[in-house]
């Protein structure tokens, strides 16, 4: 028999796995379900690279409008957009 879990009970299941260490194929059922009660990774998208789901550690270059960080483990480069900096 299947337990169900609702939405609120998954966002913090998804906070609770944020907090500590994570492997790839741990990450990999998170995101199955965040996907599956629709909610939204955020800022959370930036601690695991983008291919191969490994917490994101590596090279790190910044620009004028972007950061970027070449993955250790598969070399993918993993860009984030930085905020608007004109008014400084």
């Amino acid at each position: 028999m299947k337990t169900t879990i609702n939405k609120t009970e998954a966002k913090e299941k998804i906070e609770k796995f944020f907090s500590g260490d994570f492997s790839p194929e741990q990450l990999k059922k998170i995101k199955r379900l965040a996907m599956k009660f629709n909610i939204k990774l955020g800022e959370k998208r930036k601690l695991f690279c983008s291919k191969c789901l490994n917490p994101l550690s590596g090279k790190l270059s910044i620009t004028k409008t972007h950061k970027t960080i070449v993955c250790r483990f598969c070399g993918f480069r993993n860009k984030h957009r930085l905020k608007n900096l004109q008014n400084l």
